[in-house]
Order: structure tokens, then C-alpha cells, then sequence
């Protein structure tokens, strides 16, 4: 058995845990980080990375195959290498990963490479390849991440079922594709199959996309996924996957009726499952397996802190990132705290979805009578040069015009939403950005005009 001290021991590599090492380290703490697996966690190794990676190879054979002739570019897309793709998609973790494991050493972070289990408040065991570690430590910051969900259907250990890590790793493109699950993963992994060419049906039991988001722009979304060629089955209550000779058959509810589709492979894309079985030892306050922090992620347990998704709420890369650095500020002695209004989410669809804030649904929930300003990608000149046409910008502001929520479905929404959410953590009255010179031709002009439309002053849109 071999002992380590630590004055912090961070639980997990992933976003949460990494930036909240390396942010204790740089306030002077002594650090040890534990990972099972790899770090950089699942966003680095099997989710944001990866799929971005796989989402520019899509975007690539979609424009070679519908937009290059627009452009006067005589090609004929005559095959995809999908093992040239992956092993490109490898090559971005890889390199990133190296990115990672330099700056964790540059700031003299103790790494254990090995499964924590929390046998104490101050005391961590870990199993690793060369035997058993027992970290003691002062304060602890538990960031173990969450795992992909399976729904629990007959079915749903047959080979060819896959998690979204799974699928990451297919070598070979399947003629067709089942996504379970209308969510970010589903339709994300919908876009990446269906414009390499398999045929995509997505089973979702909501009968609207984005549904908790914005109703508006999930119908805008669904109109035109569909022109891409995926097909939807919402409102559909899965039953079981039976196999089917060399495919899968998704039977599922729908209209009163059991009915059924076959595919070569099935994704489950129904959400995930947080990991908080590391740490059944600690008296800890849980609400449906998420741990119970407050606004400086502490525990109901002195000295120890949580961060990511093991917290439940929106599972976030970059919420993971800050909270994890408001731990580890915390945890060092000072005292931060986090504003959840401005927390932006990006669906990287093609179009893509962004917003921050609140919608005006929400908005009315609250007793807010917002006002709200909208405008058209149509209207656009950038849009237009682009060949991206499609979505909208819609800004939600309060009675005194201050801007509390965005939306956008449109080209680069995920760059877009960032102007947006600086509005929302700072309280800019719309007036400001109205008055604001933004470059032309840019896709940002549509957050000016949207915002110049709440005070009746749009220039281009009648």
C-alpha cells in the first residue's frame, strides 16, 4: 500500500476535475487528480471533441454533394473513406489530449491514473496498475462525470446497440441508422450519419425537437432536417429491439398503434446517467443521484466539493469548466460563486442552435412581460453570400429593455451566442447593442437588427 498527501484531491479528469486542478494549482494549492480512464473526460475523449471533428467531415460531404454546383464547382462526391474520418477525428483528441497532459504538468499536478472510491472526508483509495494508493488529503472536489443511459427495453444488450462512445469508434458506415433519442446527442450524430449517406430515423417520445427550449425554432429545426433527408418518428413510446437477421428491428408505440422499423444499428441517445457510486461512503445530500451543492459547490459536507455534470442540471462542458473553477476557488479559501443565468447551450445541427437565458415562455412564467426582438437570416447579406438562409435571431428583453435571453437557429449560432451571453451576464439594455457598430457583411448584424427591432429601430426589415 502506498500513501499520498494532498492539500486538494480532485475526483475525475474530466472538464470539471481538470480545470479545478489546475486552477487550485495556480492559487498555490498542492493537487493530486484522479482519473479512471482518460483525461480530459468523456467531452475530450467520446463527445465535444470528437463529434465536432466528425461534424466538419459531414459538413464537408454536405457541401461538396448540394452547394458546390451553386458556386459554379462541376464535382461528383464519388466516395467516402469513413476510416480517413475517424482516424482524423483520433488524431484532434490525440493532439489535444498531449495540449492537456503538458499544461496538468506544467503546474505540477499529481496525476493517478486509477478508480477512486471515497472512503472517508479526507481519505481516497485508488486501485491502480501498480497496486493500491491511499490519498489523504484536506479538501476533496468530486467531479466523476456522467455515462451514457441505455433505455431499459428487451433488446437492449444486442450487438449492434450502440452508446454515443460507441458509435464514435465504428470503422465502417452502416446503410441505415436508428437514433433513439431527439436530444443535443441524437440529432448531432443524425447529422453526422445522414450527410455521409446513411439513411437516419430518429424515435423520439416528445413529439416536438427542442421542446424545453424553444418550440418555434424545434419546428424551424425539424423542417429542415427533414429537406436533409432524416426521417422522425416523434411521439413514439419505444417497446423493444429484437434481432432481426443481419439488422435490428426498434418496434414503438405510436398513435395507438405498435409499429416497427429495421436498421443495421441502433443508437441509444437518451440522456445519461450521472456517476455518484464512487462515494456512497460520504453523508452526502443527493437529489435523484445528483449531488446537492450551493452556489460555491459545496456539499452538505464541510471540506468537500462537487462540480459537473455529478451535479445534475444542464451537463455542459464549459458549465463543468465553471464550476469546477468555482470549486477549486473555494476550496482554496476564497469565496466565488456562479450565476447560472448566463449559461449558453449549442447544438451543433446544421443549422445550428444556440441560445442563453430565457425564452419568452420562461420569461412570462416568471411575470416578465418581455418584449421581443426578431430577425430573419433571409434578411442578411453575410447569410445570403454564405448560401445560409435559414433561422432566425430572437432577443428576449424585460420591461426596461435589458436583454435576458437569445435565441438562434442559423449559421455559426454556436460563435453567434457568445455577444449574447456577455448581454445576459451584464445586463445590456438592447439600446446598446441597437447603437453598436457591427461589422458588415457579418452574421452578427442580425443581433443588432433583432435587437434594434425591440425599439422600433430595424434597418433592414420593414
Amino acid at each position: 500500500m502506498t500513501k499520498l498527501t494532498a492539500e486538494i484531491a480532485v475526483l475525475g479528469g474530466g472538464p470539471a476535475g481538470y480545470v479545478a486542478a489546475m486552477r487550485a494549482a495556480q492559487l498555490g494549492a498542492d493537487v493530486v487528480l484522479i482519473e479512471e480512464k482518460a483525461l480530459g473526460g468523456v467531452c475530450l475523449n467520446l463527445g465535444c471533441i470528437p463529434t465536432k471533428a466528425l461534424l466538419t467531415t459531414a459538413r464537408l460531404i454536405s457541401d461538396i454533394k448540394n452547394t458546390s454546383k451553386e458556386h459554379g464547382i462541376i464535382n461528383e462526391l464519388k466516395e467516402i473513406d469513413w476510416e480517413t474520418a475517424v482516424s482524423r477525428k483520433d488524431r484532434v483528441v490525440k493532439n489535444q489530449l498531449y495540449g492537456l497532459e503538458q499544461l496538468l504538468d506544467a503546474r505540477n499536478i499529481k496525476i493517478l491514473a486509477g478508480h477512486g472510491k471515497v472512503v472517508s472526508t479526507n481519505e481516497i483509495v485508488v486501485a491502480t496498475a501498480e497496486g493500491e494508493v491511499h490519498v489523504q488529503c484536506r479538501k476533496m472536489i468530486l467531479a466523476t462525470g456522467s455515462s451514457p443511459r441505455k433505455l431499459p427495453i428487451p433488446g437492449n444488450g444486442l450487438p449492434g446497440v450502440l452508446t454515443s462512445s460507441d458509435i464514435l469508434s465504428m470503422r465502417d458506415l452502416p446503410p441505415s441508422l436508428a437514433i433513439l433519442g431527439a436530444g443535443v446527442i441524437g440529432l448531432e450524430f443524425a447529422t453526422i450519419f445522414s450527410a455521409a449517406g446513411v439513411k437516419v430515423t430518429i424515435i423520439e417520445m416528445e413529439e416536438n425537437l427542442l421542446k424545453v427550449e424553444d418550440e418555434e425554432a424545434g419546428r424551424e429545426l425539424l423542417k429542415l432536417l427533414k429537406r436533409q433527408g432524416i426521417q422522425f418518428k416523434l411521439g413514439a413510446d419505444i417497446q423493444k429491439i429484437e434481432q432481426n437477421g443481419d439488422f435490428l428491428s426498434v418496434s414503438y408505440l405510436l398513435d395507438g398503434k405498435i409499429q416497427s422499423i429495421s436498421a443495421q444499428k441502433v443508437l441509444m441517445a437518451v440522456g445519461r446517467k450521472l456517476n455518484s457510486n464512487m462515494f456512497s461512503a460520504l453523508p452526502l445530500a443527493v437529489d435523484k443521484d445528483a449531488i446537492v451543492v450551493n452556489d460555491r459547490m459545496e456539499t452538505s459536507v464541510p471540506n468537500i466539493y462537487a462540480a459537473g455534470d455529478v451535479i445534475g442540471g444542464k451537463l455542459l462542458a464549459h458549465l463543468a469548466f465553471a464550476e469546477g473553477k468555482i470549486a477549486a476557488e473555494n476550496a482554496v479559501g476564497l469565496r466565488r460563486s456562479l450565476d447560472y443565468r448566463a449559461v449558453p447551450l449549442c447544438i451543433y445541427t446544421q443549422p445550428e442552435y444556440a441560445s442563453v437565458g430565457l425564452t419568452k415562455t420562461e420569461a412570462l412564467k416568471q411575470g416578465i412581460n418581455p418584449r421581443i426582438g426578431l430577425f430573419a437570416f433571409r434578411n442578411n447579406g453575410r447569410a445570403l453570400t454564405l448560401g445560409e438562409r435559414e433561422g432566425f435571431v430572437r432577443v428576449v428583453a424585460d420591461e426596461s429593455n435589458v436583454i435576458i435571453g437569445a435565441q438562434i437557429l442559423g449559421q455559426d449560432a454556436s460563435e453567434l451566442i457568445s455577444e449574447m451571453t456577455l448581454a445576459v451576464t451584464v445586463k445590456v439594455k438592447v439600446e446598446v447593442l441597437a447603437e453598436m457598430i457591427h461589422p458588415h457583411p457579418t452574421l452578427s448584424e442580425a443581433l443588432w437588427e433583432a435587437c434594434a427591432g425591440i425599439i422600433g429601430k430595424p434597418i433592414h426589415k420593414i
